[in-house]
């Protein structure tokens, strides 16, 4: 048995926390904030309810597979319901794309578009499902060590895959703007552009129409609450407040970590915490990565979340709502090309409250929304003003509804605050884009290069940004030891 240290609670940590703690180690968990959860914390406030950080439930079969390996299920824990619509996107007053629940009626409103559209949607779905199965049930759980982790004989299949892109598969097969924006949607969870995403990766169009969306009762705190639960049925002891100062070190060896004034021993020392900012805890000649190396790295948005209360409810809105009424392209390059606020930003509104009457007062609605941004972005409370009624005045012209008028309070969360609260790098939200060069081996390394029983887990090392790839981290992480 041994002692291990999980510095930081997010979904990467409390997923390594169980596996090890069923191999018999001994866990405890270490978290600067006052509740657990990392980025998935949950803000309250007169009687309404906000997921502060992942709003978005996908490929349910990886959180079905989490529980399993502990031979429970997600319904031991908490009430999952699929949405229906989806999501929606709006792309102007009277045109609004409902992503519905099955492929084909999906299938049935592109055929409405673009003739011919929808048989092309149902054969690319089918290899992005074929994608989806040689990555989720096996590429994304190698720890990557190796090139050759990627070298099997499903993938030798795929090769061409690599060498093209999400944005040049799509263009090739569909003509209507609408229909491409909605098929390179997916891959801003990976936390690039569709142009720097390897085509591969269209498994997220499967994940998305294929698998569909869902809401767990209570908001997205359930899964955390629900892990931490397991965790502590396990023997996990976890703290909050308490914010790792320093990693400590014994002949170039981790053997423990110091809060404060307080040493806490162990023999394996893992972070889940921002990639970057653990190293900053080691002394110069102990970082394996540069302050050059992360410079030049390609990492997904920032955001600017805006988490608003309201007297009524917003009928003409769905639960999850894109707003893509302007250039896609531009918005993209105000991010990755010269890093800008974007002058006409796209922007996502999240209602928990139109599926889920615990997020909010009887008769009010819960309203969330989130700009993506570049990260390291100047953020003052000017520029928050100013894209704050940037997108309620479009939101009011396309939805047809009063808001301002009926906002109880809004409060926000920039770049200042991910690199305050969560000590993000630059203060990004989703951490490493997955381009070719960012993807599985060439990603930052699980193990540190630099010091013996060191780990990492997360969105910035393998498998990549999200919720069910963090799940997948703590796993990797967990057999590796």
């Amino acid at each position: 048995m041994k002692k291990i240290v999980i510095i930081g609670s997010g979904f990467s940590s409390l997923s390594a926390a169980c596996y090890l703690a069923k191999k018999g180690h001994e866990v405890q968990v270490f978290e600067k904030n006052d509740s657990l959860g990392g980025r998935a914390r949950q803000f309250k406030k007169e009687g309404f309810t906000f997921d502060m950080g992942p709003s978005w439930y996908w490929m349910p079969d990886v959180f079905d597979a989490f529980f399993a390996d502990f031979g429970k299920k997600v319904a031991d824990y908490y009430t999952l319901n699929r949405l229906a619509p989806g999501y929606q996107v709006v792309f102007g007053a009277d045109d609004v794309f409902p992503v519905e629940d099955s492929i084909p009626k999906i299938a049935a409103r592109f055929e409405s578009i673009e003739p011919g559209s929808g048989k092309k949607l149902t054969r690319f779905l089918e290899k992005a499902r074929n994608n989806y199965e040689i990555a989720v049930k096996d590429l994304v759980y190698r720890p990557g060590v190796s090139p050759l982790e990627l070298v099997t004989p499903q993938t030798v299949k795929k090769l061409g895959l690599f060498f093209t892109n999400i944005r040049r598969q799509v263009e090739k097969q569909f003509k209507n703007q609408k229909l491409r924006s909605l098929l390179q949607f997916p891959v801003l969870f990976l936390g690039a552009k569709p142009e720097s995403t390897p085509a591969f990766y269209n498994f997220m169009n499967y994940a998305d129409f294929g698998l569909g969306t869902w809401h767990p009762e209570g908001g997205m705190y359930q899964i955390v609450h629900a892990m931490v639960q397991l965790g502590e049925s396990l023997g996990v002891t976890y703290h909050t407040n308490k914010g790792v100062d320093e990693i400590l070190l014994t002949d170039g060896v981790a053997t423990g970590v110091r809060i404060g004034q307080e040493h806490i021993a162990a023999d394996v020392v893992i972070s889940g915490a921002d990639y970057h900012h653990t190293e900053t805890l080691l002394p110069k000649e102990k970082r394996a990565y540069s302050e050059a190396y992360w410079d030049k790295k390609t990492f997904a948005p920032s955001s600017l979340l805006f988490y608003i209360g309201l007297d009524k409810k917003i009928d003409k809105l769905a639960h999850h709502n894109l707003f893509f009424d302007v250039d896609f392209d531009a918005h993209a390059a105000s991010i990755y090309d010269t890093p800008e606020w974007p002058k006409e930003p796209l922007f996502y509104v999240n209602l928990p409250s139109q599926s889920d009457a615990a997020m909010a007062p009887e008769g009010k609605e819960a309203c969330f929304i989130l700009i993506p941004i570049a990260p390291d972005l100047e953020d003052t409370p000017a520029l928050r003003q100013t894209y704050f009624d940037i997108v309620i005045e479009r939101m009011e012209r396309l939805s047809g509804c009063d808001i301002k008028p009926h906002i109880l309070f809004n409060e926000s969360f920039c770049v200042k605050e991910f690199k305050e609260v969560y000590n993000s790098y630059k203060g990004n939200a989703y951490g490493m884009a997955n381009t070719l060069r960012q993807t599985a081996f060439l990603r930052p390394k699980m193990k540190s290069k630099t010091v013996e029983g060191l780990y990492f887990t997360g969105q910035l090392t393998v498998p990549g940004p999200g919720v069910p790839p963090a799940l997948i981290s703590g796993k990797i992480v967990a057999d590796f030891i």
